[in-house]
């Protein structure tokens, strides 16, 4: 466990999955990790590259694994999923990240400070309120029984009417 170079490391919400090669790309590590035992598991490592598919909960694992001085680096899923090598498990996957995290040209996200994350996650909600306020609106209009209209409609339908009143007062004066 002492040769071990870089982990592909995929976590989950209750047990990580760690798959770890030494430098010549031998696989030293293999295993499973629950969530109280992963930082511990990491304690006793001498510092090594660690590769972790990018989400909202890998930018907390990434600073934790950083503050143990570990070099992190976090990648973007539809980047790793090329390099998958049978069905979708967490061990594949976790192999997959070790694999994809070692290639020179890889795209990498950078880590988020809990800030950043608070901000986007403000966006995210305030987004998520427009859609539901359009889909509520719609959803008003569509319906069989409610009339909803805008002014603009309103003020047509005024006019139209009282388009229509004034030419009939027209018409009744002329034959009166």
């Amino acid at each position: 466990m002492d040769n071990v170079t870089t982990i592909g490391l995929d976590i989950a919400k209750s047990v990580f999955q760690v798959h770890g090669v030494d430098a010549v790309g031998a696989v030293v590590i293999r295993r499973k990790l629950t969530r109280g035992r992963l930082l511990w598991f990491f304690e006793k490592l001498p510092r090594c590259l660690v590769g972790i598919e990018a989400c909202s909960s890998s930018h907390y694992w990434a600073r934790e694994l950083m503050a143990r001085g570990h070099d992190v680096r976090l990648l973007p899923a539809q980047y790793v999923k090329p390099y998958l090598k049978r069905q979708k498990n967490d061990a594949a996957d976790a192999e997959a990240i070790c694999e994809a995290v070692t290639r020179p040209t890889m795209r990498f996200v950078p880590v988020k400070t809990p800030e950043q994350q608070s901000v986007m996650m403000l966006h995210r909600v305030r987004l998520m309120l427009n859609r539901q306020r359009t889909q509520i609106s719609n959803a008003l209009r569509a319906g069989p029984f409610v009339r909803v209209r805008s002014r603009r409609a309103d003020r047509a339908e005024r006019d139209r009417a009282t388009a229509c009143r004034d030419q009939r007062r027209d018409r009744h004066e002329d034959t009166g």
